[in-house]
């Protein structure tokens, strides 16, 4: 039997509400955890700055994968596919996944 949905209250402070702008993002994990880490790099510079880090539960990395899938089909709905540059996945500058790490 499914639990009764409770009412969460989320504060955004007034800097959070600003954002970060990332244009790649970092993803590494243990047994235990996952890391990500948002970073922004500008093309022809060899640097990229970590803006942010968010670590996770194994679990919750995957509720936040499914969540993004449901809102990315939504937006696609709504406004259109999402188009990508051919090989894409191949370029430096993006969203990238790290090798496994077993470190923690």
């Amino acid at each position: 039997m499914p639990k009764p949905s409770q009412q969460i209250n989320v504060e955004l402070g007034e800097k959070e509400s600003e954002g970060i702008y990332a244009n790649l993002a970092l993803i590494t994990h243990s047994p235990s955890e996952f890391i990500i880490d948002f970073a922004r790099i500008l093309p022809g510079l060899p640097k990229a700055k970590v803006h942010a880090r968010i670590v996770m539960t194994p679990h919750h990395a995957k509720l936040l994968s499914r969540a993004l899938g449901e809102n990315i089909g939504k937006f696609e709905d709504q406004y259109g596919k999402i188009t990508t540059i051919d090989g894409e996945t191949e370029r430096t500058i993006g969203f990238q996944v790290e090798k496994t790490s077993t470190a923690k």
